[in-house]
């Protein structure tokens, strides 16, 4: 038996003395944290901001097995924003409509959510009305016209159905309940909404597909509402990718429970604190690259060379050539060996030691 198909549906319960100490914790995590970001610049804030947002994208959608393109992720939040980061890469409409959904959730989050709130999320996932090959319901609750909404795991063959929603015409009135506490019930830490929302939506499933990362969203959109802030400077979403057969277990055993929950708000509360725990080493990233810029700001960067740059910054991998400078700005070799030996005339780069085609180029990080 589902929780769904348990008598006091959905009279979620919880033991508060238990989640009294990892609330308090998690709590003051956040506060220190905010309190340490807003010490900052608008410009290093705002830098956060677009990591933290472009992390939170690119992986609550690998959460479902989709690789977004990082650059265009981060130039379609960037434009959203209207933060300068040089050139821009376009983004298809796939990466558009998840970007679209996080920034509405999070931008917005003092705003009502809605049906109609919803089904414009699940059209901007699946601008064109397909999961991969398969034709959807968008924008809409799904009717169950392929049978139930069952969700499985396992090689083809050896499948395991682990859950099963309720039924499509349960789904209405689950969802009208659902969002009615979402808005209207204060009773509650908010943090801890954020983890009963994120359960109870995805215990509803109510979308053909999609349900996980609007889920998440619905939970991002609860913890801000937690700080009273719109700016993010953690990736939940990032954690739970990390941790994400952890937390298809503790789904998994809640969902064939019965209505008390409290060992998954702990699990929830538990990836939180851990997620703003690697806030703080991505804040280290965003901050020695402020300080890099800013060292060489009297230095004139064309949009070629401001690209790679920021690419060597977040963590370029393997060694940087002419051959791959050329490559990343599609650009000509010449032209990439003018701007490489410009940068290391001005002591932005360093140059190794090995001559010809094995010559390869670092940053220079000297004070």
């Amino acid at each position: 038996m589902y929780i769904h198909e348990l008598a006091d549906w959905p009279h979620f319960r919880w033991n508060n003395e238990v989640l009294a100490k990892p609330l308090a914790e998690v709590r003051h995590r956040q506060g220190l944290l905010i309190g340490h970001m807003g010490a900052l610049g608008f410009d290093l804030r705002q830098e956060a901001v677009l990591q933290t947002l472009t992390t939170d994208v690119l992986k609550s959608s690998e959460i479902e097995g989709e690789k977004l393109d990082a650059e265009q992720v981060r130039s379609s939040i960037a434009r959203r924003l209207g933060m300068d980061i040089g050139a821009l890469k376009p983004a298809d409409r796939n990466v558009e409509g998840v970007v679209e959904m996080m920034l509405d959730a999070t931008r917005h989050y003092d705003q009502p959510l809605s049906a109609d709130r919803l089904f414009a999320w699940h059209a901007a996932l699946f601008p064109t009305g397909r999961s991969g090959m398969r034709k959807i319901r968008v924008g809409a609750w799904r009717d169950d016209g392929d049978g139930p909404m069952q969700v499985v795991s396992g090689p083809i063959g050896k499948e395991r159905v682990y859950f099963e929603a309720p039924a499509a015409p349960r789904v209405d009135q689950g969802m009208n309940a659902f969002l009615d506490w979402f808005n209207t019930n204060t009773d509650i830490d908010p943090v801890m909404k954020a983890s009963l929302a994120h359960l109870w939506f995805v215990s509803i499933h109510p979308f053909d597909d999609g349900n996980g990362r609007i889920a998440r969203a619905i939970a991002d959109m609860a913890l801000a509402r937690s700080e009273n802030s719109p700016q993010r400077f953690y990736s939940m979403s990032a954690q739970i990718w990390q941790e994400r057969n952890a937390y298809y277990e503790i789904l998994e055993q809640t969902e064939n429970a019965d209505m008390d929950v409290t060992r998954w708000m702990e699990w929830f509360l538990a990836c939180l604190g851990r997620a703003i725990d690697g806030a703080q080493i991505e804040l280290s990233t965003v901050l020695a690259k402020a300080k890099f810029w800013d060292r060489i700001h009297d230095i004139a960067i064309n949009d070629r060379q401001r690209l790679v740059l920021n690419k060597l910054l977040d963590g370029f991998e393997g060694k940087l050539t002419t051959t791959k400078y050329a490559k990343l700005t599609k650009s000509s070799q010449d032209t990439a060996l003018r701007d490489l030996a410009y940068m290391v005339e001005k002591g932005v780069l360093v140059r190794s030691s090995e001559g010809g085609r094995s010559t390869s180029y670092t940053l220079n990080l000297a004070s």
